[in-house]
């Protein structure tokens, strides 16, 4: 096996551009108060995570939810490019990552997401 996949921070972060590009409109028309970041790596403690949904989904919001912070996605660069072999891999692991991290702030938990293709 060779080694890891080589990808510039910048196509990486287009290519989950285009992954957010792909969501249906009628999807992110929904999307309240969430931002999207790309980072090199996860924390130490969960070295092969590829994203993480940080932040109250819409299903636990009620009247109290004002003025706070938006939610905050990050899709992890460089465990996505260890454990693909080609551009092709990671195209399609970071739409799976985009869809999973949205789909929590949806609400949807990873026990659904995995019934659905999306683990």
């Amino acid at each position: 096996m060779g080694g890891v996949l080589e990808m510039t921070r910048e196509e990486f972060e287009e290519l989950v551009a285009e992954a957010l590009d792909r969501i249906p409109p009628e999807l992110t028309r929904l999307m309240d108060n969430v931002a999207v970041f790309v980072e090199d790596e996860p924390p130490a403690e969960d070295p092969d995570l590829l994203g993480l949904y940080e932040g109250t989904p819409l299903t636990d919001r009620g009247e109290w939810y004002a003025g706070v912070l938006p939610d905050r996605i990050t899709v992890y660069r460089n465990p996505t490019l260890r454990m693909c072999e080609t551009r092709e891999d990671v195209v399609a692991e970071t739409e799976v990552t985009v869809v999973h991290e949205i789909a929590h702030h949806f609400g949807i938990d990873d026990e659904r997401l995995h019934a659905l293709g999306y683990g």
